[in-house]
């Protein structure tokens, strides 16, 4: 917002310099961003806050001069004079809902001609470009009172008559920037008798403008529901000085002022005569009541200002006030539609009681005995135990395109197809609440590739939401992961598999939680690869799975990288920290060494590794300390449906150092009895 120091003298005296004028703006929250000299004027640059609507314009900032100086302000010239009759233009508002003010005046047998110096001079330090004296003052009005007006040759409207409606399906009108623009249907219009003749609070229309020939003018001055305004504004892609007040709100009592101002100026400037105005008000405005504690002021501003001044700030904003004992009740002034609550009160106490004023306190902070949350503790963990493996920390919105389902695969029956749809989305194509946090984390990835980056490893700790048919949904704690890099010319050969470095990661991050008990077994999710996924257990519960993503799924992507492989994980946190060990069992280290026997079974290609160190773990005998899996082998010398997996198994006594004997006797009774549960072959025999 421009404001020259010369127009706003006119409105509140004060003999501060600009510096300083900048200086006391900026520490009531008007940031003054630049001083510009211009002739012997000088014009700040106001940065206006979007809730402070009232202060886009000169009399909204000399408001606030007046208030902070406790000078006088003075209001500009708005008395019309002798008036010549009725109006000639009937006003109708027929969407009460978008549009609850609408006033207008007939003015009469105007001489259109160049503005004098002095408007045309304020309207360019502000940034307006003049056109002629009737245009000019609709403009200057603008600026000076923050008020929207629109100006009509009132010749060229239809039937004698203003219509204030929504737009019908398939209508266009050029406005006065020459462009024929096709209305939304939700789209405020104002129509004369036939046809629509302005977009209601964004621009005019070419058939109505006032020309060089115009004789008698129709001014308008209303107000516009802001939300209607602004998905207008939005939808058209025509940003205009009215549309930006007229969304961010206006005063409604302000309306008539400033249909009088401009009335005054046009009589006095384009000779015109001034009809009687037509105001139709269907709700005329309510104040608002807001009740404020004193002790409540001191406690949030950790002030004692004392009940008389901070009276006197409220009656210097411009608000009514009744006083009592321990509190006052405060009716804010109709251009200050942002104070709804005693916060905001505080808030204005505050700006001109001072901030520099306000004693700088150290806080008083109670150390409680209580140990932190355990849970917290343990998502804290997890993220670090990611972190530390390369990964970066990703926080996205949780909403989520329903159709990133179907690229899923995702069955109707799964859950993660109840979703919940959003009432006011962001955009439309994500409109529901996810169920998952994948989608999020693949879009990411999409990104990352997009902007070349090729080695791509995230996490994402947040919340999923599930429609169970209740008035919330149910809210999941989930951990997701996506990992993706791509091979290419390295100073060391590096084998091994994507899948199982993920596998680790996650491993690394159950050793963290002191979880022993968990094992892995092959996953069904649809949108897995089937032969290189699995299903994380832990005591036996589902918490989760990992795995390389079906390339059909990487197809539909569209990646375009040769052979992508991309991880991913989600797990249920909720149901993993249910999971975690109360406490940690500590061990004495082995005062006796271990014997390692290594086994190489050749099975069906069907059967799991897990499965068979399962039926190993099984087997009855005290000194089988450990069993892993070294090798995995299908191929040449195997038949076909079969494969060879290698086992090491330790062994250890508790009391006594092992002899290879019983060593050899333990092992043998092993290795028979696993071949005679799995239907194994002893490889090599």
């Amino acid at each position: 917002m421009r404001v020259p120091l010369n127009w706003l003298k006119e409105l509140v005296e004060f003999s501060l310099s600009p510096e300083e004028l900048s200086s006391r703006l900026t520490m009531i929250g008007l940031e003054v961003e630049a001083l510009e000299k211009v002739g012997d004027d000088t014009v700040l640059e106001v940065n206006v806050t979007p809730n402070r609507s009232d202060c886009l314009s000169i009399l909204g900032i000399a408001r606030e001069v007046a208030a902070m100086l406790k000078a006088t302000l003075r209001f500009p010239e708005c008395l019309v004079g002798e008036e010549t009759g009725p109006p000639v233009i009937a006003v109708e508002i027929a969407d009460k809902d978008l549009c609850r003010r609408y006033a207008g005046r007939d003015i009469t047998g105007v001489t259109i001609s160049d503005s004098p110096e002095w408007i045309k001079s304020r309207l360019e330090k502000c940034g307006m470009r003049p056109i002629n004296n009737i245009v000019d003052i609709t403009n200057y009005v603008l600026l000076e009172m923050g008020h929207p007006l629109h100006a009509f040759d009132m010749d060229t409207l239809k039937g004698g008559r203003i219509r204030v409606a929504r737009n019908r399906p398939g209508e266009t009108i050029t406005t006065l920037d020459g462009i024929q623009r096709l209305l939304t249907d939700e789209a405020l219009l104002i129509w004369d008798g036939e046809r629509p003749v302005a977009v209601a609070g964004v621009m005019g229309g070419a058939d109505t403008e006032v020309k060089d020939k115009t004789r008698n003018v129709f001014l308008e001055s209303a107000y516009f529901l802001p939300a209607s305004i602004r998905r207008t504004s939005k939808s058209l892609g025509l940003s205009t000085e009215s549309a930006y007040r007229f969304e961010r709100g206006t005063d409604i009592e302000l309306i008539e002022k400033a249909l009088d101002r401009a009335a005054y100026l046009m009589a006095l400037l384009s000779g015109g005569r001034v009809s009687k105005k037509v105001d139709v008000y269907p709700e005329p405005f309510r104040a608002r009541v807001i009740k404020a504690r004193y002790q409540r002021v001191d406690k949030i501003l950790g002030t004692s200002i004392s009940h008389n001044e901070v009276i006197s700030i409220v009656e210097r904003l411009g608000m009514g006030i009744t006083k009592g004992h321990d509190y006052f009740t405060v009716v804010p002034p109709s251009f200050r539609g942002d104070l709804q609550r005693e916060i905001d009160v505080i808030e204005e106490i505050a700006r001109f009681y001072g901030y520099n004023r306000i004693p700088v306190t150290v806080p008083r902070t109670q150390i409680s005995k209580e140990p932190r949350d355990k849970r917290h503790l343990h998502v804290q963990s997890i993220k670090d135990s990611f972190r530390s493996s390369g990964f970066s920390e990703t926080i996205n919105y949780s909403f989520m395109n329903y159709n990133v389902l179907d690229l899923l695969n995702i069955s109707e029956g799964d859950a993660r197809r109840s979703a919940l749809s959003i009432r006011n989305p962001l955009n439309e194509e994500e409109a529901h609440l996810r169920t998952a946090i994948i989608p999020s984390l693949l879009r990411n990835l999409v990104h990352n590739i997009s902007m070349g980056n090729r080695d791509v490893r995230l996490f994402e700790v947040s919340r999923i939401f599930i429609d169970r048919g209740s008035a919330l949904p149910e809210e999941e704690h989930h951990l997701a992961a996506v990992f993706f890099r791509e091979k290419g010319p390295s100073l060391w050969r590096d084998e091994t598999p994507d899948f199982f470095l993920v596998k680790g990661v996650i491993q690394s991050m159950l050793d963290t939680l002191s979880i022993a008990d968990y094992e892995f077994s092959p996953s069904q999710e649809p949108f897995l690869h089937p032969g290189k996924s699995t299903d994380i257990l832990v005591t036996g519960k589902r918490v989760g799975f990992l795995g390389v993503l079906h390339p059909g799924v990487v197809e539909k992507l569209s990646l375009k990288i040769a052979r992508p492989e991309v991880l991913v994980t989600e797990m249920s946190l909720d149901t993993l920290l249910l999971l975690v060990p109360e406490s940690i069992k500590f061990m004495s280290i082995p005062r006796y060494p271990h014997i390692d026997r290594d086994i190489a079974l050749i099975v069906d290609e069907s059967l799991p590794a897990a499965n068979i160190m399962e039926q190993m773990r099984a087997y009855p005998s005290e000194l089988i300390e450990e069993i892993s899996v070294f090798d995995f082998y299908r191929g040449k010398n195997i038949p076909q449906g079969k494969k060879s997996l290698a086992f090491t198994v330790r062994y250890r006594g508790k009391d006594r150092t092992l002899t290879d004997s019983e060593i050899e006797e333990l092992h043998a009774g092993l290795v028979g009895y696993i071949t005679e549960r799995t239907g194994g072959i002893v490889r090599g025999k």
